[in-house]
């Protein structure tokens, strides 16, 4: 094993499982399966012993579930973990959870034909790992944090609109950006790169914790200030017009970058029908989704922010942005929230586009 090759740890109760990672992951060339383990407990004395890069960790297992284990873990020796998910309510409420406790990404196992479906998704499987490799590992947050500082902002003109795209990483960036802003907010529309069935347990968490609503975007409704709508798991999100009103519209089209939704689509389309009315956003992700489509919405006049490296888990898509000249502004995620709301009062006077 070269010094570069990725060690991983796949923990998981089923074999099947397990097998499969271990296949996929082996026939990389730039990682290796180092050992597996059938429950958490095995896996607190694997993890000492090979020191793994990244951990894939099942969500439900006996003895200790993942979660557990999860918060145990990234409070005492955080590292990159890869959470295996099922394709259900609980299964999607379960991972959103793991997220915020700071698990890089997922992994959602198929209802049916698990082999094939994992095997038919081995590629991305195998980016996912890399990502992590490369990524930030965070330790949990505490249950005594205190919450996040309320922003207030004037009366806003109704033209105006928050554009956000993000991907690994991005539950807990938008959760960041999102909480903090009023009542009154401008409309927000957000890409993240979710599988369907997760996207709406997504938008009802966030739901909870903002003052703002957000829900899941329906196709043809009306986008409207102090709501936020979050592009379904397995379909793009565009911005329209209908008459004077802006509407969503959800499109079935192929993946972009191979991705649906494709933050480049939801950015494109805000470039064209909000120009500079429109503020772009891009956070952390792994890849390029939604750099070509920040420079459109900057010559379209958009004020474009990217978040900066050091507070990104993963920061493929804001350098690609930066390195096209996509963004105006590269910032904090803590910064993102405020400038926003500065940026819109600064030019609350736009004219229509």
């Amino acid at each position: 094993m070269s010094a570069a090759t990725i060690k991983v740890l796949c923990v998981d109760d089923s074999a099947l499982i397990r097998d499969l990672l271990s296949e996929i992951i082996n026939s990389q060339p730039d990682m290796e399966v180092v050992a597996v383990a059938p429950d958490p407990l095995v896996a607190r004395d694997l993890i000492k012993r090979h020191n793994p890069d990244v951990l894939t960790l099942d969500v439900e297992m006996p003895r200790m579930d993942g979660i557990d284990f999860l918060e145990r873990l990234m409070r005492l020796r955080p590292m990159p973990v890869l959470m295996v998910s099922s394709l259900t309510q609980s299964g999607s409420e379960v991972t959103l959870r793991a997220l915020e406790l700071g698990a890089l990404d997922f992994v959602a196992k198929p209802s049916l034909g698990i082999r094939s479906g994992m095997l038919e998704y081995a590629e991305e499987i195998a980016e996912k790992i890399r990502a992590a490799a490369r990524s930030r590992p965070r330790r949990a947050a505490t249950r005594h944090e205190a919450p996040p500082q309320r922003l207030t902002a004037p009366l806003m003109s109704s033209e105006k609109l928050l554009i956000i795209g993000a991907s690994t990483g991005g539950t807990e960036a938008i959760r960041r950006v999102l909480e903090p802003l009023p009542a009154n907010s401008p409309a927000i529309m957000i890409a993240q790169h979710m599988p369907g069935g997760f996207t709406r347990s997504f938008a009802e968490r966030l739901d909870r914790l903002c003052q703002i609503s957000v829900k899941e975007a329906e196709d043809g409704e009306r986008v409207l200030p102090g709501h936020a709508y979050i592009a379904p798991g397995d379909a793009h999100l565009k911005l329209a017009r209908s008459g004077a009103n802006y509407v969503a519209r959800l499109d079935q089209g192929p993946p972009v970058n191979r991705h649906r939704p494709s933050v480049d689509v939801l950015f494109r389309s805000a470039a064209e029908h909000a120009g500079r009315n429109a503020v772009g956003v891009l956070l952390t992700g792994m890849g390029k989704d939604g750099a070509a489509g920040l420079v459109e919405m900057r010559q379209a006049g958009a004020p474009t922010i990217a978040q900066d490296e050091a507070s990104c888990v993963v920061f493929g898509m804001p350098r690609e942005a930066i390195a096209l000249g996509g963004a105006s502004e590269v910032v904090t995620l803590e910064e993102i929230a405020p400038r926003l709301l500065a940026l819109v009062a600064s030019s609350g006077r736009a004219q229509r586009v």
